[in-house]
């Protein structure tokens, strides 16, 4: 099945097939029959790499709500898949009930053996023009402060530090770590993807 997201500024379309160094990748919209595949996704990625999460996404539980929550429409969350395998995922999530409803907050995660390929800019770029269709006005992210390839990422895309939360996030060890969030206002973000002829790239 072919789904177009359609505003007055971009239009995606999924499943699409992107091009990259290891061979052709499909980005797609999750679905609730991806769950099984993306709790396994997320169970083989180090334990660091899921401390920006609000919750703890390799428990079955936690995904069931992910997936609920996809089908409320509060979530949309898009695959890079390769075969039967999950590569990486972007996620775009909203609160349409609370004084927030006009921002987003965008999570990227990508396999480990995904570093260094451009996956997680591709998927950050994705998420970032999904959010917009979505009709956010602001966007935000947040990781914690050594994840320094991913602030980079963002960083690229015109975000900035907003806040930086001290302690916020404690491990399966019981170390706690300062988590940064960073924001891009839609309406500049927009600008700039025009200013560099970027639009289609989005």
């Amino acid at each position: 099945m072919t789904i177009t997201a359609v505003s007055d500024s971009f239009s995606r379309t999924y499943p699409r097939t992107v091009t990259s160094s290891e061979g052709n990748i499909v980005l797609r919209l999750m679905t609730a029959d991806d769950a099984a595949a993306v709790l396994a996704f997320a169970q083989a990625l180090p334990a660091h790499d899921l401390l920006f999460l609000p919750r703890d996404i390799t428990q079955p539980k936690v995904m069931n709500a992910w997936v609920r929550a996809i089908e409320r429409g509060d979530i949309d969350s898009v695959l890079a898949v390769r075969e039967a395998a999950v590569l990486g995922c972007a996620a775009v999530i909203r609160d349409p009930h609370s004084w927030s409803s006009h921002v987003a907050e965008l999570r990227v995660l990508a396999a480990p053996e995904q570093r260094g390929s451009g996956l997680g800019q591709r998927l950050a770029r994705e998420a970032c023009s999904l959010a917009i269709e979505r009709g956010a006005e602001k966007l935000v992210a947040r990781m914690t402060v050594d994840q320094r390839s991913a602030i980079a990422v963002f960083q690229a895309l015109g975000f900035r530090p907003e806040a930086l939360l001290s302690k916020h996030v404690k491990d399966w060890q019981g170390v706690t770590h300062d988590l940064v969030v960073l924001s891009h206002d839609v309406a500049r973000f927009e600008a700039q993807m025009r200013a560099y002829g970027m639009t289609e790239a989005f």
